[in-house]
């Protein structure tokens, strides 16, 4: 039996045997081994012992009562080496002690098995306005989700099971009944567990009202920026626009051996976007000119991409394809120089690289495209639609649009 005794400057701990006699033990694996193993969780040692017991010490009346924790800033501090781990443990005053503070089922150490998991030795701080700490209430949602012994054993079962079902016949449905436990936990916690992302979702509705409103904006205003000016602004929208990129390079470099083969010809990407997996993309990004997306006259009664459009697509084109015959040695090149500029550890990868295309209105003659001029056009992006992704600026915002709509906005 346990007791956390509170005194003037700390916190005692008692610890008697469950039948009489049985703390004899403790005394004597602290005097032949200078320690003592407490509740299968515990360690002392022979100065922790506050009371040790006199030459004619009854032992069924003695309790071991041992030096546990002291007070420090509102915080009870237990030394490392009490519970077995490489970090102390500051644990706010207002959190009541017991063992299943300390103890799983099992006698699994809770924070053994958080210890474990850093890579530091810095103290453990639950509770408390202590910068870094674990607030109270997580630690008690994270003492009640540890696993019991029934949901152990089922676990256990569920391992044999899946193994030996295809050679034993008239085996109980043991994973069947793991996953039953594990869907009746997850309803049981569903009310305590579940989180309220309504602040979140607010704030992404008002980054794309944000975005949409400074794009329109932009097609309103700016029209005199030259290209360059143009793919500056934009370049602040790009991440956003696309959140599955994590980085923008700018003026990437790479080697043509193919237009001259006498000779190696360098070809300049504007704009090139990585992914949180190092996957390298490329993305033109050009001014919003009306008519710069169909011609105006049709050909056989169908209509055809601009010669500004058909230069960009070519443009993107040949920019994959020598991308992809630069392959590993590109990696390297690429990763080298954007070293600084990548997350810790990253490698640019050029595996089957797409590439994006941001141009024109939907306009042509000043007025809105015809609905077979719009098929002609998704009959278009459909033709390059594994390699290249081509969007108007009017695609732009209806995607925006729609984005805020399934947001709730």
């Amino acid at each position: 039996m346990l007791k956390f005794q509170i005194t003037a400057t700390g916190v005692d701990l008692e610890y008697e045997g469950d039948q009489s006699g049985t703390n004899r033990w403790v005394v004597d694996e602290l005097t032949n081994n200078n320690v003592a193993r407490v509740s299968r969780v515990f360690s002392f040692q022979r100065a922790d012992l506050l009371n040790p017991p006199t030459p004619t010490q009854d032992f069924d009346e003695y309790v071991c009562r041992f030096r546990f924790g002291t007070f420090v800033d509102g915080y009870v501090k237990i030394p490392a080496r009490v519970l077995g781990i490489k970090n102390d443990l500051l644990i706010s005053r207002d959190v009541t002690l017991k063992r299943v503070t300390f103890a799983a089922e099992r006698h699994v150490s809770i924070f053994g098995r958080l210890s474990a998991l850093l890579e530091h030795s810095d103290p453990i701080v639950i509770g408390g306005d202590r910068p870094g700490a674990i607030p109270r209430d997580v630690f008690e949602e994270l003492i009640e989700k540890f696993p019991n012994t029934y949901e152990l054993d089922c676990y256990a079962n569920a391992r044999v099971h899946t193994i030996l079902s295809e050679y034993l016949d008239g085996m109980k449905d043991a994973r069947g009944r793991f996953e039953t436990y594990l869907n009746k936990k997850k309803t049981a916690l569903t009310g305590t567990t579940k989180l309220d992302l309504s602040v979140l979702g607010k704030l992404e509705i008002e980054k794309y009202v944000l975005i949409r409103d400074l794009i329109k904006d932009a097609l309103a205003t700016k029209q005199h920026l030259s290209e360059r000016e143009w793919q500056q602004l934009m370049l602040s929208f790009l991440l956003l626009l696309f959140p599955k990129y994590i980085k923008v390079l700018e003026n990437i470099t790479i080697h043509d051996h193919y237009s001259d083969p006498t000779k190696k010809t360098d070809r300049h990407i504007d704009i090139g976007l990585v992914d949180a997996n190092g996957n390298l993309d490329v993305i033109e990004v050009k001014k919003p000119f009306d008519d710069k997306i169909l011609r105006k006259s049709p050909y056989r009664g169908n209509s055809i991409p601009t010669s500004e459009l058909s230069g960009s697509i070519m443009q993107a084109e040949k920019y994959l394809f020598h991308l992809s015959k630069w392959g590993v040695k590109g990696e390297e090149t690429l990763t080298k120089k954007y070293a600084a500029e990548l997350p810790t550890g990253m490698n640019i990868r050029i595996s089957n690289p797409k590439a994006i295309i941001i141009v024109g209105r939907d306009q042509i003659g000043g007025a809105e495209m015809t609905g077979s001029q719009r098929l002609d056009f998704e009959v278009i992006k459909r033709k390059y639609a594994n390699m290249l992704d081509i969007i108007t600026y009017d695609d732009l915002l209806r995607r925006l649009d729609n984005t805020i709509v399934a947001l709730g906005g």
